[in-house]
């Protein structure tokens, strides 16, 4: 009994710490809030959306530099306290595994849910969400901003790894896509402090589940995780 109470406290502290790496990512992804809209309005005298080509861009790229070196000392952590090393995981495993094959039913599924969120995107953009943008920004805010995509798309998912992570270990479940819950109560609130819109946070909460979702149907592929989310989100 003693050993089975032992084993148990074990699992939830392990667990509890990657539920922390995930909230940590989260934090990562805050310093956005913090840079855009405390720091950069000081210092240009107007707010993120009166922000000039150069100021914007001056956003992105310290943005971007933060978001990385932030999820590498997320990531540097992890390995170094629980022995999962996400770095290592994506250089030994291909995007199409061969000792990890993704069953027909569950490529179904990804197609269904790419196509979904690729629809729900044209509807919410009134047409194509690039071409939409790139005539907005023009190409120079246009590269930089996809850019910044790509990063953000790196944190959501380093969130889903370690939400997911830490429900399995305390619920012995790996068929609920608990990191894209995580995703959904973290990202989502995110957008809906950063947007100021319920609904902008709703939409973002319901894309994170899927994004989790995917994660799981490609058998945890990281890097295919990436592509399918970098597709869902970004077009």
């Amino acid at each position: 009994m003693e050993k089975t109470n032992t084993k148990k406290a074990n699992r939830f502290m392990e667990g509890f710490r990657f539920l922390v790496y995930g909230l940590e990512v989260f934090g990562v992804i805050g310093f956005e809030l913090l840079w855009g809209f405390v720091v950069e309005p000081f210092l240009y005298k107007r707010g993120v959306n009166d922000f000039n080509t150069w100021q914007m861009i001056v956003h992105w790229v310290v943005t971007c530099a933060a978001w990385g070196l932030g999820a590498y000392a997320v990531v540097k952590e992890c390995r170094a306290r629980s022995g999962l090393d996400i770095i290592a995981n994506l250089k030994d495993v291909s995007i199409f595994d061969k000792n990890n094959k993704i069953k027909a039913w569950q490529w179904a599924l990804i197609v269904i849910g790419c196509i979904l969120c690729l629809v729900s995107t044209w509807i919410d953009w009134n047409g194509s969400k690039v071409l939409t943008e790139f005539q907005r920004r023009g190409a120079l805010l246009f590269v930089f901003q996809y850019i910044y995509y790509l990063f953000e798309v790196l944190l959501v998912l380093l969130i889903i790894i370690f939400g997911q992570t830490a429900f399995e270990k305390w619920f012995d479940n790996n068929r609920i896509p608990f990191g894209g819950i995580l995703v959904a109560l973290t990202w989502g609130l995110g957008h809906w402090l950063s947007k100021g819109s319920l609904a902008a946070g709703i939409y973002t909460a319901v894309g994170g589940f899927v994004f989790g979702s995917a994660y799981l149907l490609t058998n945890r592929n990281v890097k295919l995780s990436y592509i399918l989310l970098c597709i869902m989100f970004i077009l």
